[in-house]
């Protein structure tokens, strides 16, 4: 069963909430580690042994030349890279394990939701289609987890159970003599035939439930088919046997890197002597466990204390499974007015005496206790250029004072008109018009000292007019005349 301490850890306060965690045995460290810990401390204290009170003098110095050697090369050993990363994949990899998980509680809502009838045919597809499922991913589970292996070794085990019945049997027998091949996709096409024929016979009303049932199957088919990749594709033994090789010759250096050697020799870094490596035996247990864990994770449907329980996990689902299509088909309770029916919603739910301290006002954003002085609190005045009609109007001037002077007199009766209609606008409609830009003004006033020139050579005198409210004053041009 997985180990679960959730709720021990819901509130960090005082000296923290991990610590409560140290002390329990079933699925801890130390349940993994401690054969290697006994034998490690064991080991060391034997070859501290014979150091301090079996060598003779000779072989004592050269027992600290071998110490030094093993202390200076262990330390080029790139344990914590390699390790760090080769648990960064293993966690990754359990995780995703975890979310390929098939749950048939959507495709169950969506069967007993679309395939409708009370009598026994309608209630049988229901059923039939759950059962199916729910064989599939068992069948997928006998092939890559010992627990449910043990419970189902055969597939006459599976119709003893209930969950495939004697014909069906024998189909699965018919093509294991056929191909070798993992057939625990069988179900699920027996599943989409008889979503098929319910459709036929109008038990599902529209092709678009269809579709989403299949769609719902296909999906839990994926999850499967994940699965047994992930059991059929490892983590490269390459990298396994890098890792578990680091950490062993790791520690094995230290046995003799990390002795205390006499003081009276002198030797650099040991001029104190302990008889208890306590830091050597923390780096040990931290580096080791490091490694135990990714060994206890690189599988997680063995028979760890921290796997995955897949045989609760397929008693939950065919229960849920037969209890939505069946027990809970076309059943809801009354439809009553709630009690908030007049005043349509409430404005918070009631709280009790231990929630009460938990009450909270609504978030706000960041910035809802921010105040503008009211004296900033005014637009500055936008000056933006006047749009590109009046730089269109006088740029087509001049090409209408070189084709001829009726179409230079009907832009200027659009302009007069223009202005007349601007001088009959309110008091309030004037103040709010646009002004223009210094930049515009100069461009205007350089098309219309070109388009004055321009026209004065084509025959064409102006008749200035009087300025408008914007500045600009109005051109009629007319003919030269002799």
């Amino acid at each position: 069963m997985t180990v679960t301490y959730t709720s021990q850890v819901a509130t960090c306060k005082g000296f923290g909430c991990f610590w409560r965690l140290l002390f329990r045995w079933r699925g801890s460290i130390y349940k993994l580690m401690w054969p290697e810990l006994l034998a490690y401390t064991i080991i060391y204290y034997l070859l501290s042994l014979l150091y301090r009170f079996l060598l003779y003098e000779e072989q004592r110095r050269l027992f600290e030349k071998v110490s030094l050697f093993c202390q200076q090369f262990s330390e080029l050993i790139p344990l914590s890279f390699v390790l760090g990363f080769y648990v960064t994949i293993v966690v990754q990899r359990w995780w995703e394990q975890y979310m390929s998980l098939p749950w048939p509680d959507s495709l169950a809502l969506f069967v007993s939701t679309s395939i409708h009838g009370l009598d026994q045919r309608s209630r049988l597809m229901r059923r039939t289609v759950m059962r199916y499922v729910n064989l599939s991913q068992t069948i997928t589970l006998c092939m890559i987890s010992p627990k449910v292996k043990k419970r189902f070794p055969t597939l006459e085990h599976l119709v003893e159970s209930g969950l495939m019945t004697s014909n069906e049997q024998k189909i699965f027998d018919d093509l294991d003599a056929k191909t070798p091949h993992p057939k625990y996709w069988m179900p699920l096409v027996w599943a989409g035939s008889i979503i098929a024929r319910a459709r036929k016979e109008g038990r599902i009303r529209d092709d678009f439930a269809v579709k989403t049932i299949l769609d719902e199957i296909n999906r839990i088919r994926g999850l499967c088919g994940g699965l047994l990749s992930y059991d059929w594709i490892s983590i490269p033994l390459v990298y396994t046997q890098v890792v578990t090789l680091a950490v062993y010759s790791f520690f094995m250096a230290t046995l003799m890197g990390r002795q205390f050697l006499e003081p009276t020799q002198n030797i650099p870094k040991h001029q104190v002597d302990f008889y208890v490596p306590l830091f050597t035996l923390l780096q040990f247990f931290f580096f080791m466990g490091w490694l135990k864990v990714a060994e206890s994770l690189v599988n997680p449907f063995g028979e760890d204390d921290d796997d995955f329980e897949v045989n609760w996990l397929v008693d939950r689902n065919l229960q849920v499974s037969y209890l939505i299509v069946d027990e809970m088909h076309n059943e809801h309770p009354e439809l009553i007015q709630d009690i908030y029916w007049e005043e349509v919603f409430p404005q918070e739910l009631p709280y009790t005496i231990a929630a009460e301290q938990f009450r909270r006002e609504p978030p706000q954003g960041s910035t809802a206790n921010l105040e503008v002085p009211e004296q900033e609190q005014e637009f500055l005045p936008v000056v933006e250029e006047e749009e590109d009609e009046g730089i269109h109007e006088s740029t087509s001037g001049i090409n209408d004072a070189e084709k001829g002077s009726t179409k230079a007199i009907s832009i200027a009766r659009s302009r007069n008109s223009a202005k007349s209609s601007t001088s009959g606008l309110g008091t309030s409609q004037q103040f709010t018009t646009r002004k223009p830009s210094l930049l515009s003004m100069i461009f205007n006033r350089g098309i219309s000292n070109s388009n004055d020139d321009n026209l004065s050579q084509s025959g064409v005198r102006p008749n200035v007019g009087e300025p408008d409210d914007r500045g600009n004053t109005a051109h009629c041009w007319e003919e030269k005349t002799e």
